[in-house]
Order: C-alpha cells, then sequence, then structure tokens
C-alpha cells in the first residue's frame, strides 16, 4: 500500500477544499475532523460492544461457540479485503457521498444506473443498521432494568416488545438531538469511544477470565457445536451463523462519508476504514473467546434464551451487581454506536439529497448555516430507522430481519464500487492510498465473498418456517429493489445523471463565502443574544 501527498501532474500538492473542488463540491460542512477521529466514528458504529454483544443469543443457538470464534476470523479476513477494495476507491474520490459517488466515476457505461441503485441500497443498510444498533442498545437497557426492578420480567413479553420499541424511540430521539446541537461534543464523544470500547472489552474479559469460579474447557469454546435452528446440515447452520459477525463488521464507510469534514481525506479516509476493521477484529475476537469461557454449560439453555444472553452470563458468572456493571458498559458503547451512525447516515443522506436522488432532496440537503450540519438529514436518518424497528411491536422477529437488512443493503453498496474497479482494470487512477497490483486481486475475491455472503443472509435461518419465524430480509430487499427500478423506469432515468456537480471553481468557491458569511452572522447574532456564553 503506498501513501503519499494528493498531487496534480505529480507537481503540487492539493489542499483538501481544492481536490473537493475537482470532484465538484463546494466545501459545505465544517472540515475540522482529525484522522484519528475519522477512524473512531468508522471504529464506534461497527462497535464490538453492540454487535458482538446483541446478536450473542443468536450465535449461541446457531453454531454455537465454535461458529462464533471461528466465523469471526473466518468473517474478518474477507471483510479486510473488502475495505482495502473500498479504502484504495475512496482515497480517489474522497467525498461524503462515498459509494454511490464513486460508482458513477468507475462505471464506464450506464453510470447514472449503477449509481442510482448503490446509493439507494446505501441509504437502505445506513438506516437499517442505525435501527439495528439502537434497537440492541434498547434490548440491553430493558434487560438492565429489568435486573434493576425498576421494569418487571413477568409482565409478559408482548409488553417487553412494546418497552423496547419506545425504548428504541427514546434512543433515536436522543441522538438526533445531540447531532443537532452538541455537534461539537458528538466529535469528542466519538473519540472517547474508542478508548471506551478497548478499555471496556478489556474490562470485560478480565473480570470473566478472574473472578467466577466455574469456566467453560478450551474444547467448550473452540469446538462446541450447537444447532436449535431445526435444520441438520451443520455446515448450512456455520454459513448461517456467520451473521453475527458479517453484521458486527459493518458500518466503516463512515469514514468515507465524513471525509469532507476530515482533514488530509484522501489519506485519512482510507486508514480511518481499513484501521477501524483491523482493531475490530483483534479486539472482537478477544471479547468473543472471553464471554464464550464465562458460559456456565449446565446453564447453556437458559443463558441463550434470555433476553439479553451476555447479560444473563454477565449475571451467572459474577453475581446481579457485577452482571449490571459490565451490562453497563455495553449499554454505554451501544450508546456511542448509535449516536455516531446517526451522524454517518445522515452525511450519506446529505450528499444523496445533494445530487436530487431522494424524494423532498431539497430539504434533506440544508445545511445549518451555524452548525455546518445537514439537521434535516439527521432528523430523516433517525425516523427512518424507527420506522423499521416498529415491526418488533408485533413480531420478534423483526430484529435480526433488520440485521440481515443491514447487512444484505450495505454490503451490496460497499462491493459494487470495488467490483466496477475492478472491472476498469488500469483505467482507474489510484489516489495517493493505494493497493499497485494487488487492487484487481483483492477487488475480486472481495466481491466473490460478498456475492456469496449475501445470498446466505436471504436463506431461512430457522425450521420449521411459520409467520413468526420467516426471514423477512428478501422481502425487503426486493421492496427497496421494487421502489428503486419502479422510481428509476417512470421519473428518474430522465433526470438523474449520477452525482451533479455543482460549478466552477469560481462557483465552489462563491458558495463557501456565503455560508462562512452566514456562520459569522449566526455566531454573532448568538454571541449578543448570550453574552455570558463562552
Amino acid at each position: 500500500m503506498e501513501d503519499g501527498p494528493a498531487q496534480v501532474s505529480g507537481q503540487v500538492p492539493l489542499s483538501d477544499e481544492e481536490q473537493l473542488h475537482r470532484l465538484g463540491y463546494a466545501q459545505e460542512l465544517h472540515r475540522g475532523m482529525s484522522g484519528f477521529s475519522n477512524f473512531a466514528v468508522s471504529f464506534t458504529i461497527i462497535s464490538i460492544l453492540s454487535g458482538c454483544l446483541t446478536l450473542f443469543s443468536f450465535g449461541m443457538n446457531t453454531g454455537g461457540p465454535s461458529t462464533m470464534v471461528w466465523g469471526w476470523l473466518l468473517v474478518g479476513g474477507f471483510v479486510v479485503l473488502v475495505g482495502m477494495g473500498m479504502a484504495e476507491v475512496c482515497s480517489s474520490y474522497p467525498t461524503a457521498g462515498g459509494l454511490y459517488y464513486w460508482a458513477a466515476r468507475l462505471a464506464k457505461r450506464n453510470a447514472p444506473l449503477w449509481s442510482w441503485f448503490t446509493g439507494w441500497f446505501n441509504l437502505l443498510g445506513q438506516v437499517a443498521v442505525t435501527a439495528g444498533i439502537d434497537f440492541g442498545c434498547a434490548l440491553f437497557i430493558e434487560g438492565f432494568l429489568q435486573y434493576q426492578g425498576v421494569l418487571s420480567p413477568n409482565v409478559g413479553f408482548r409488553t417487553v416488545q412494546h418497552e423496547v420499541v419506545l425504548i428504541t424511540a427514546i434512543l433515536l430521539l436522543v441522538h438526533g438531538l445531540l447531532n443537532t446541537f452538541g455537534v461539537g461534543l458528538v466529535s469528542k464523544l466519538a473519540d472517547v469511544s474508542v478508548w471506551w470500547h478497548i478499555v471496556g472489552v478489556g474490562v470485560i474479559v478480565l473480570v470473566l477470565f478472574i473472578v467466577p469460579t466455574h469456566h467453560a474447557s478450551a474444547s467448550f469454546v473452540f469446538a462446541h457445536f450447537v444447532n436449535n435452528t431445526g435444520f441438520g446440515v451443520p455446515i448450512y447452520v456455520f454459513l448461517i451463523g456467520l451473521l453475527n459477525a458479517q453484521y458486527t463488521l459493518t458500518g466503516y464507510d463512515a469514514s468515507a462519508h465524513m471525509t469532507e469534514e476530515t482533514r488530509a481525506a484522501n489519506i485519512a479516509g482510507p486508514r480511518g476504514i481499513v484501521n477501524s476493521i483491523v482493531v475490530s477484529i483483534v479486539a472482537g475476537w478477544v471479547l468473543l473467546v472471553g464471554l464464550s469461557y464465562a458460559i456456565n454449560p449446565a446453564k447453556y439453555a437458559s443463558e441463550a434464551g434470555a433476553l439479553v444472553a451476555p447479560g444473563q452470563i454477565f449475571v451467572d458468572s459474577l453475581g446481579r451487581a457485577g452482571g449490571e456493571m459490565l451490562l453497563l458498559i455495553a449499554i454505554v458503547a451501544q450508546f456511542f454506536c448509535g449516536m455516531s451512525s446517526v451522524t454517518a447516515n445522515s452525511r450519506m443522506i446529505y450528499a444523496f439529497s445533494r445530487d436530487g436522488a431522494v424524494p423532498g432532496h431539497q430539504l434533506w440537503h440544508r445545511i445549518n448555516p451555524r452548525t455546518r450540519t445537514p439537521t434535516n438529514a439527521i432528523w430523516f436518518a433517525a425516523i427512518g430507522a424507527l420506522i423499521l424497528v416498529l415491526p418488533y411491536w408485533w413480531n420478534t422477529t423483526a430484529y435480526a430481519a433488520v440485521t440481515s437488512i443491514a447487512v444484505i443493503g450495505l454490503y451490496i453498496a460497499y462491493i459494487t464500487p470495488v467490483f466496477l474497479r475492478v472491472r476498469a482494470g488500469k483505467d482507474f487512477t489510484p489516489g495517493p492510498w493505494n493497493l499497485g497490483r494487488w487492487g484487481v486481486l483483492v477487488g475480486t475475491v472481495a466481491t466473490i465473498w460478498t456475492v456469496f455472503i449475501c445470498i446466505m443472509l436471504l436463506l431461512p435461518q430457522v425450521k420449521p418456517i411459520t409467520a413468526t419465524t420467516f426471514n423477512y430480509a428478501p422481502i425487503a430487499v426486493l421492496v427497496v429493489i421494487g421502489f428503486a427500478l419502479g422510481y428509476w423506469m417512470l421519473s428518474a432515468r430522465r433526470w438523474f445523471k449520477g452525482p451533479v456537480v455543482q460549478g466552477s471553481a469560481e462557483e465552489l468557491a462563491a458558495i463557501e463565502r456565503e455560508l462562512n458569511l452566514e456562520e459569522a452572522e449566526m455566531i454573532a447574532h448568538h454571541e449578543h443574544l448570550n453574552p455570558f456564553d463562552d
């Protein structure tokens, strides 16, 4: 991999703003994010303390400890290749539009169509992953409040379903408010989140290794296979059990969507993508091994069937007080994760709307002149996520479907520009962060894996197949394909030309001057109203 400054004809390095101008956009968003903060957003959205733990019960029933531990490394290896393929393209085109912009630039024919479908799958995946994160956090909060005695576990599961949906709605409201009014705080919390996750994993694993009087054996952790799916083919169960790892290792496209707010974006963005994946794989594997060692084989059925399986394992291992402490560490990490997911999601919606692709696009790409953030897009992301969560009010399979939808939507969007880069071959112009001669091979393997895993996640996960066990992911994906295709055929093909540049260099500079003037006036007005607010 090669790093170096962005240059024009090998001569004068370009500034971030100049490079953005070459891609056709004005510097509308505030560019104050460091490379570490860019990495922090993706690492926080991956959130091993969210994905690994919220789907731990699914993993315990679909393959058990051995599938989770070895499946994590298998999936992680392929995800690194997907991330490297994305990072190489990101270095060439560091824009908030990310994937759909890349698809438009790399497609030799029918570029608007490639861009259109990539954008809509990215939007679906982003909204679904936000829904999955905050829904998982709500489940953990529900479990924590039950252990505390604030909520009763004996009210019937239908009531618990309603409580979880309401808690999810509150979380999305708080995350929307934070991203609207606490922009500086969100950036600082994203940095804090990195250390919270790393230290939190260390604390959880050390406590589970040292304190409990019982531990599972090494053979149990690394070789015990559990099949509670109803299917009689172990390899099939192993493959559908990979959802735990594949769902957790999503969201790293956030580094691309934040590039218009990141300094040295054509290097920091790619590094943020790859580093967030690698650090998550290492820390996540340690977490899965540590948590699997703490499982009590004699209580496996009750722990796997609990509302919050990790919480029950914590309590069985440490007692209620110790279990609640570890559960709280996970909840805070999941809160950070949802907050950052709304941030990244809103930037994608802003960029896609900026190019006219989303109904009501004039509203969604509007920038708040004081915060220089897309406030309306933030609430689009939050409300869209809530809509995906609402079916859980009636059907408990909704969460598994949402996680599958997130993986399928995001990975289709992830791999499309990587595939197009492979197809472009030597016609691809690499940025300062690139894979050199390995780019085509890495992209080819990543494409094959993504097609395979998306097919697996569309298949049934439990047998017998009934209305309450049916995998609804194929329906959601078909709805998006139908909507995007119908919208394209009936209307968009006549006006959507892919990413729309905002003007010449002079016009882009004029947009920025106007935004800077509005920002200065807003700040002056605020200081006039609040003379003691520093």
